[in-house]
């Protein structure tokens, strides 16, 4: 009886040591993975960005007045494009916009307009009525583009290929940073000012350096 009680104990105590060693390996396996796993997402993060394929040089499109232009023109300038509208919350954006014109033109900066009616019928107007509303209340100098669409079925070109790469425009006064290469550096949703200290910390990041 003695004999089988002391059997019975020894395969016991076997059994929790295989019970132990199985519940090590399943906690080390476990940790392995999880190794694998954080540093698959390192690996991840730590792709570099891909460089933008759009490239608006390849464009026309026509100023406000019906001249042809293409933008290969502006090669070397920093570009801000934005879709305008006149009976917008956000048209007063016009004197900033002006105001950024002015003070970075000397320095390789062209801001685009682009007229739209897209939003709220907010720009009804004809391209002769756009411009002179520009001019008159705003002093608007920076060049202004013919009427255009920036979403749906007629959606122009320079748009398509725009929020393809740089997500949908939202509003009116939707905001595409370009660097004078010709490629999209950033699109800033209506809301950010053209003052901001986001758009100018931007802007200032793709200047054409001075020769």
């Amino acid at each position: 009886m003695r004999m089988n009680h002391y059997l019975r104990e020894i395969t016991l105590s076997i059994g929790a040591l295989a019970m132990a060693f199985s519940i090590l390996g399943c906690e080390s396996s476990s940790q392995k993975e999880k190794q694998v796993k954080v540093s698959d997402s390192s690996l991840q993060k730590e792709k570099p960005p891909q460089a933008s394929k759009l490239n608006v040089h390849d464009y026309k499109l026509k100023m406000i007045d019906g001249t042809p232009k293409s933008l290969a023109d502006y090669k070397g300038k920093a570009l801000l494009i934005v879709n305008v509208a006149s009976e917008c919350g956000y048209t007063p954006q016009y004197e900033p916009l002006q105001e950024l014109y002015d003070r970075y033109k000397e320095r390789g900066l062209v801001v685009l307009g682009f007229p739209a009616d897209n939003f709220g019928h907010q720009e009804p107007g004809t391209n002769e009525e756009i411009l002179a509303f520009g001019q008159d209340k705003y002093g608007v100098t920076f060049p202004l583009f013919e009427k255009v669409a920036v979403k749906g079925a007629d959606q122009t070109p320079l748009y398509r290929a725009l929020t393809k790469e740089g997500g949908a425009v939202t509003w009116n006064f939707n905001k595409f940073l370009i660097a004078p290469d010709g490629h999209l550096v950033e699109h800033f949703e209506s809301s950010t000012k053209p003052m901001s200290a986001e758009l100018l910390s931007a802007l200032e990041s793709v200047l054409p350096k001075p020769s």
